[in-house]
């Protein structure tokens, strides 16, 4: 008698019923209450489950473009030239740019954080929420739950196994997002340090007038950068330090089992907390060869013309 081999699919199907039963006998009362993150264990491996069982396309997405050394401060504005009409005779000379004045910044773009914050509408969004928030800071999109749910739904447009194992959102995939509402010239950057990372990034964010992205929480969050503090001017001084960002965290008004209390919009978060929270990519998945170890930014390249009011966004 011949043997019949199971399809592929169904094979998938029944490893993964196999595993939710294993998981309901082990305690589904300690997985609904999060009792000692139960509950965020469970998630992670549902997601990995999908994966599997229905993985994301292998196709061509944005690269991560690995920075090894400090970036370059904005190069100063170049010399004016001026005419001299003494004797009629038309002398070009060169009125130079005054020397720039060292001291402490203190940057942000919006003036009311909780005029472009939302959300994220469920564990899983945190990506996709940033992204929203991101837009509306600069003005391309609305703070609704529906726009959320818009944005969601287009992740198969810009999915990829490179971007992200497990599918759905990556920070290409924010990126690509982003280009699709209006905002484009983002790029995925990984830097050797965190400084280096956050000195670049408070850099574009001066220059262009547009949010940064960052990737917490070992690549799993998303914060929005909208400002920072330095104790002198990055575009300026190329040892110039960043001591702190303000961040709009998508998971607050949540607790984190891991993480603690999420901050309200809008939050300086000092160096000891960009410290605790901004940490080297790092995911349970699978190796990510441009990422791992590094710290990993979402940061516009082009300049936002005019610049947004400081109030924030207003709706699409």
């Amino acid at each position: 008698m011949r043997s019949r081999s199971i399809p592929h699919v169904q094979l998938r199907w029944r490893l993964v019923l196999l595993t939710l039963a294993v998981l309901a006998s082990l305690g589904a009362t300690a997985v609904w209450t999060n009792a000692l993150g139960a509950g965020d264990r469970f998630d992670r491996l549902l997601a990995r489950i999908e994966a599997f069982v229905d993985p994301p396309p292998h196709r061509a997405t944005l690269p991560t473009i690995i920075v090894t050394q400090q970036p370059s401060p904005t190069p100063p504005a170049s010399p004016t030239t001026v005419a001299d009409g003494k004797d009629g005779d038309q002398l070009a000379h060169v009125t130079p740019t005054p020397a720039p004045v060292r001291g402490p910044v203190d940057v942000n773009l919006v003036a009311n954080p909780n005029a472009v914050f939302i959300s994220q509408l469920t564990n899983k969004m945190c990506a996709v929420a940033g992204t929203q928030m991101a837009l509306a800071v600069m003005g391309l999109a609305n703070t609704s739950e529906t726009f959320q749910n818009e944005l969601n739904a287009r992740i198969g447009e810009w999915e990829s196994w490179e971007d992200s194992h497990n599918g759905h959102w990556g920070p290409a995939a924010i990126s690509l997002a982003l280009s699709a509402y209006g905002a484009p010239g983002y790029e995925v950057r990984a830097y050797e340090s965190r400084p280096a990372a956050l000195r670049d990034a408070a850099i574009a964010l001066s220059v262009t007038h547009r949010p940064v992205v960052l990737l917490p929480w070992w690549g799993a969050h998303t914060w929005v950068m909208t400002g920072y503090r330095a104790d002198a001017d990055p575009t300026s001084f190329a040892d110039a330090i960043v001591t702190g960002t303000y961040i709009l965290d998508p998971w607050y008004p949540r607790v984190s089992s891991i993480w603690g209390a999420s901050d309200p919009p809008g939050t300086f978060q000092d160096a000891a907390e960009m410290e605790r929270n901004f940490i080297g990519w790092s995911r349970p998945e699978g190796a990510y060869p441009g990422r791992d170890g590094r710290f990993v930014v979402v940061l516009p390249t082009i300049a936002l013309e005019p610049p947004p009011a400081t109030g924030g966004g207003g709706p699409r």
